[in-house]
């Protein structure tokens, strides 16, 4: 029995959570696809990433459920972005160490915080409040493809990750992103679509 590359990237994109409940699966999963076609990845990339994010979470939990609640994952191409708060540096290098581990990971940017217990509170409804105004401005700017962009937050420093049409794009989100108030640092991991490692 033969499947659809379509059905296929359905079926990995309904395996990672992605989407709920039968009926709703399979017209939630059109859609879903059809949104990662449309990014400069590609559906055959982001059935990739979304298999490379399933292993990673997979990782974590079997290690410490703990972890795969505190760390946040991005990925775009292979390339796995790691935010969040944990208490330990033993925790941070556990959590690069076992993403390093899924098969097809490119790149691993090491962004998660350290911060032992009892150091001081985070503001977690101002880290998502940054957030979704900043994807709602690119949303909303007819000069950026937001599709192409991961946006996270933790302890008001902004992360990107994800493919820009070109330096001026960039630096249109990047700017974004200093307007927002309380936001104390933006930090990028975004390519250009014309760089040549996407290719590597």
């Amino acid at each position: 029995m033969t499947h659809s590359p379509l059905i296929s990237a359905c079926a990995a994109l309904a395996l990672a959570g992605l989407l709920s409940g039968c009926a709703g699966a399979v017209i939630g999963a059109g859609a879903t696809a059809g949104v990662a076609a449309a990014e400069e990845r590609g559906l055959d990339g982001a059935v990739e990433d979304t298999r490379i994010r399933t292993e990673i979470n997979d990782l974590w939990f079997r290690h410490d459920v703990e972890m795969y609640r505190k760390v946040t994952l991005a990925i775009s191409e292979g390339r796995i972005l790691l935010t969040g708060l944990v208490p330990t540096d033993q925790a941070q290098a556990d959590a690069v160490r076992l993403a390093w581990q899924a098969a097809g990971v490119r790149e691993v940017y090491n962004e998660i915080q350290v911060r032992p217990a009892g150091s001081g509170l985070i503001d977690d409804s101002r880290d998502v409040w940054i957030q979704q105004e900043l994807k709602a401005r690119l949303l909303f700017d007819k000069e950026v493809r937001n599709i192409n962009y991961t946006v996270d937050v933790t302890d008001g420093v902004v992360y990107l990750l994800g493919i820009a049409q070109s330096e001026a794009e960039l630096q249109r989100v990047i700017a974004h992103a200093r307007e927002l108030s309380h936001v104390k640092g933006v930090i990028s991991h975004v390519r250009l679509k014309t760089d040549p490692r996407r290719n590597g």
